[in-house]
């Protein structure tokens, strides 16, 4: 497949994706401990996919989305936009580093079992490739590499519909048990 069809089916599952959000409510926020209860890591990232659990305020800031979830994957889609870049002209490091650590991060909350939780430790980054406001939608692809009862690792990639590398990263993150975490 071309990278013209590859980005139009991308954009297309952006579409649909956003669509179901919506129809679910399409609200954006945080989930009560409550609609979270008795779920399994995946079930949480599949209820957000489809729009039953609020869609988190970092993606409206940044303006990228959930695009699918797996046992041990997770799937983001974003476009960079002019609001994304530093005072030099190009695409903040920061925005590229939040792609991928949602990507990372809730590749690893696919693999928890209910009433546990993670939270990233440490975050490694390389950008390869600059991005602009001109280049379309990016994807990060996370998958997990380990996951344990203590700690997990994974790692991600952001590419184009070319196959170009932007940039990848790892994860080491902490697992706890959250039902007794205090905010």
């Amino acid at each position: 497949m071309d990278t013209e069809n590859i980005r139009l089916r991308w954009e297309q599952e952006e579409a649909a994706v956003r669509e179901r959000i919506a129809a679910g409510g399409g609200k954006i926020g945080v989930a009560r401990p409550e609609q979270v209860a008795g779920k399994s890591g995946l079930e949480i990232m599949q209820a957000l996919l489809h729009g039953e659990l609020p869609a988190p305020p970092i993606s409206e800031t940044l303006g990228f989305a959930l695009i699918e979830v797996g046992d041990g994957h997770a799937v983001f889609q974003g476009e960079p936009q002019f609001k994304h870049y530093n005072p030099l002209g190009t695409v903040h490091g920061g925005w590229y580093a939040t792609l991928l650590d949602s990507a990372l991060g809730c590749a690893v909350q696919t693999k928890l079992p209910a009433g546990m939780g993670y939270t990233t430790a440490e975050l490694g980054l390389n950008i390869v490739r600059s991005a602009s406001d001109k280049t379309g939608p990016l994807r990060a692809i996370g998958k997990v590499i380990h996951s344990g009862r203590q700690m997990a690792t994974a790692e991600a990639r952001i590419v184009g519909p070319d196959g170009k590398l932007y940039a990848h990263a790892t994860t080491t993150c902490f697992i706890f048990d959250a039902t007794r975490a205090k905010g």
